[in-house]
């Protein structure tokens, strides 16, 4: 018989999702962006808000209404599209791009204030340190939400309450100028920078995470593991929206602390120390590892459950130990290289995941899904892969890509999006077209 969940399970799966999304990327670009925003901040954040948060909600609630992950998303795809398109975004959501970043930024936040200066040796140990603990946490996922929901997370959001409270009491000063690109682009800059904290491909990875957590406490009807998942998400957004606030406050108002940074890393960084004296490294330190360490734990976690799935050779337990060996060797790149090579890829991935998930919640709406489908992500894939690989430096793509900018949006990052509607349109006539031609003639 299916359970309910307690009011102190709903709040601890909610946490623990809010705290699985928290990570590297939600930490340093919001101040970044907030730093170039300046007086423009409020356009800027909302942009940012709109792929940082809404669309990651957007994909938490697909993963409900499907009742799964990535693989129940993708069952419209021709079923070795949906393996190539699963193994890419595992790849870069967890031992390729995201995975690493947890580590380097810990690494960055965390030690190197206290070390005062990087090696290699130094972020090599950090990194095994890391994942090491990472590694420990992600074996066990049925207790994920004891260990992330209710002890990991609670000591999370109060190190985050005192930044906030940091932020408002102690501001370092007025907010700066803003730059050319955010007083004329302000809320399109913020959308694309919302694209770097991965979120919403996390939540085509993370839906099964939270998925099984909810059964782990013997809920398992279906109505009622969507309604849950739903609150979770729900749940995490407004904390995530609530810290990319106080965050994109604290680098617009701190111009003063710092000429040019170099990421937002550098300037939370300033920041803490500015306003916690001290405690600053200390209270960063706890703040960065913390959210940084849960999210590793939730990318092990997924890619250990997807490959093992669809690659049995290796168990779930397996698959974690290798991820965790890859991203610990590929964090040793270190940040700013890591943010480089992150890009492209990006580009490449996250429309696509975008497209997924809209077609995916309109589905009820649909006659023949699949072929909507079809028809959405192949104008999008390909403008999507030809942006990617022309941000990548491939020069072959160069003629294609001067041809789309003869398309709308493509100053704003959204080239793809009205081919995208313009292909669901279509992929809706063609079936109600079909529909109509399948009807028996009466007589």
């Amino acid at each position: 018989m299916s359970q309910t969940l307690k009011t102190t399970d709903i709040m601890a799966t909610g946490l623990m999702t809010f705290a699985l999304f928290l990570g590297a990327g939600n930490i340093i670009f919001p101040p970044f962006l907030g730093y170039m925003a300046g007086t423009e901040l409020v356009s800027a954040i909302m942009g940012f808000l709109l792929t940082g948060v809404g669309l990651p909600l957007l994909g938490v609630l697909a993963c409900a209404r499907v009742g799964g992950g990535l693989e129940k998303l993708t069952a419209v795809f021709p079923e070795k599209m949906a393996l190539i398109f699963a193994v890419v975004l595992f790849l870069a959501i967890g031992p390729l791009f995201a995975a690493p970043r947890t580590a380097v930024v810990s690494y960055e936040l965390g030690l190197l204030p206290f070390i005062g200066e990087s090696s290699g040796l130094s972020l090599a140990l950090f990194s095994l340190g890391f994942f090491a603990v990472a590694l420990y946490l992600a074996l066990f996922p049925g207790r994920l939400l004891e260990t992330v929901g209710k002890l990991i997370t609670p000591m999370l959001v109060a190190v985050l309450a005192l930044i906030a409270i940091g932020a408002f009491m102690f501001p370092q000063g007025e907010a700066g100028i803003a730059t050319e690109s955010m007083i004329q682009q302000g809320f399109f800059n913020g959308f694309r920078e919302g694209y770097q904290t991965m979120d919403t491909l996390g939540a085509l990875v993370f839906g099964v995470v939270i998925i099984n957590a909810i059964h782990s406490k013997g809920v398992t009807e279906s109505k009622q593991v969507a309604r849950y998942t739903f609150i979770a998400g729900l749940i995490a957004a407004v904390g995530l929206s609530l810290v990319y606030l106080v965050l994109g406050y604290i680098g617009s108002t701190s111009h003063s602390l710092i000429a040019q940074p170099q990421n937002g890393a550098e300037i939370i960084s300033l920041f803490v120390n500015a306003v916690f004296g001290v405690w600053g490294k200390a209270v960063l330190a706890i703040t960065v590892i913390l959210a940084c360490l849960t999210t590793a734990v939730g990318l092990l976690s997924a890619c250990g459950e997807y490959f093992s799935r669809v690659m049995p050779a290796l168990s779930y337990r397996g698959w974690v130990v290798v991820c965790a060996l890859a991203s610990a060797l590929i964090a040793n790149v270190g940040l700013n290289t890591l943010l480089t090579v992150t890009i492209p890829a990006l580009l490449i991935i996250y429309p696509i995941a975008i497209a997924l998930i809209l077609v995916t919640l309109l589905k009820p709406l649909l006659t023949m899904p699949g072929r909507v489908m079809l028809f959405v992500l192949a104008p999008v894939g390909l403008i999507s892969l030809i942006e990617g690989l022309h941000a990548a430096g491939v020069a072959f793509v160069n003629p294609a890509y001067q041809l789309l900018a003869y398309l709308p949006l493509q100053a704003e990052g959204l080239v793809w999006l009205m081919p995208g509607v313009l292909g669901g349109v279509l992929g809706v006539l063609a079936s109600r077209n079909t529909a109509i031609t399948a009807e028996p003639v009466q007589g």
